[in-house]
């Protein structure tokens, strides 16, 4: 799996201006993919939408909006540029460019049913790209039977092996080629950014389904991230990757998410292709 790509990744709440000049650049740098998250203070589908505007070839992702938050019907209603049945109004997006995340939101009995029948309907639904969000060993497996995609997130690439290994498992069961491989990574580039790093981290570790996820891990949440003060060394940390997934999401971290800041990130941590 040598020559994992790379994409990047912000938060949907931040500013559309952030968005967009994100996005821009991201392409103009050689990025594979783009990427927001999905959350009750930011829309993903619509940051998607602004980034759409400045971009032509980029993958347009959202890591990840929640089923038990969204119905499959309103996500593909706003995706189609409809009015979804809770009322998000979309801008159509371009389909053969979405990679559409989504994971169970809330945990426990029901969660792979939910996941399982949420991707179905979005198939008949839309001709985009499925993703899941996947901790555990049972997400996992069922990512490599549906999926076109799995995305992780908050992991080492020592346990990357074993996540990949267990969606192998599942893609062999159903009789299909492995997904695509993905994690986020968080990136923090210098020390007001690290200290917002270690802040995310303590937030996430009180998720239980990401505590239980750190301590199968054995590792702090920090552990799992990069915080660097050049750009040399955000390299080099990334490369820690290379050939474990096939495309490695920096997931920004910056201290006020303003476009300076996102920018300087994104061109510290952009691919350096060879030649």
């Amino acid at each position: 799996m040598a020559g994992t790509r790379r994409g990047f990744g912000i938060a949907a709440a931040v500013p559309a201006e952030v968005t967009r000049a994100t996005a821009a650049e991201a392409e103009s740098l050689g990025y594979d993919s783009f990427w927001v998250n999905d959350t009750p203070q930011g829309d993903g589908l619509a940051a998607l939408a602004e980034a759409a505007q400045v971009t032509t070839t980029i993958a347009l992702g959202v890591g990840v909006i929640a089923l038990s938050r969204r119905s499959p019907e309103s996500i593909a209603a706003q995706a189609l540029g409809q009015t979804g049945a809770g009322g998000d109004v979309g801008t159509r997006l371009p389909l053969d460019r979405l990679l559409l995340g989504v994971g169970s939101g809330a945990g426990g009995r029901g969660a792979l049913e939910r996941v399982r029948d949420g991707v179905q309907a979005l198939r008949e639904a839309l001709d985009a790209t499925i993703y899941i969000s996947a901790l555990g060993p049972k997400m996992c497996h069922l990512a490599g039977e549906v999926a076109d995609g799995v995305l992780f997130n908050w992991l080492t690439p020592e346990h990357a092996r074993r996540s990949v290994e267990w969606v192998q498992a599942g893609a062999a069961k159903a009789g299909r080629p492995t997904p695509a491989l993905a994690a986020y990574v968080r990136v923090a580039l210098g020390d007001d950014a690290a200290r917002r790093l270690t802040e995310e981290g303590s937030r996430y570790a009180r998720i239980p389904a990401y505590g239980d996820h750190f301590r199968r891990m054995g590792v702090a949440p920090v552990d799992t991230c990069i915080a660097a003060s050049t750009a040399e060394e955000i390299q080099e940390a990334l490369a820690a990757w290379d050939g474990i997934l096939d495309e490695v999401v920096v997931r920004a971290i910056t201290p006020h998410d303003t476009v300076e800041e996102t920018l300087a990130l994104v061109r510290a941590a952009a691919p350096r292709r060879a030649g």
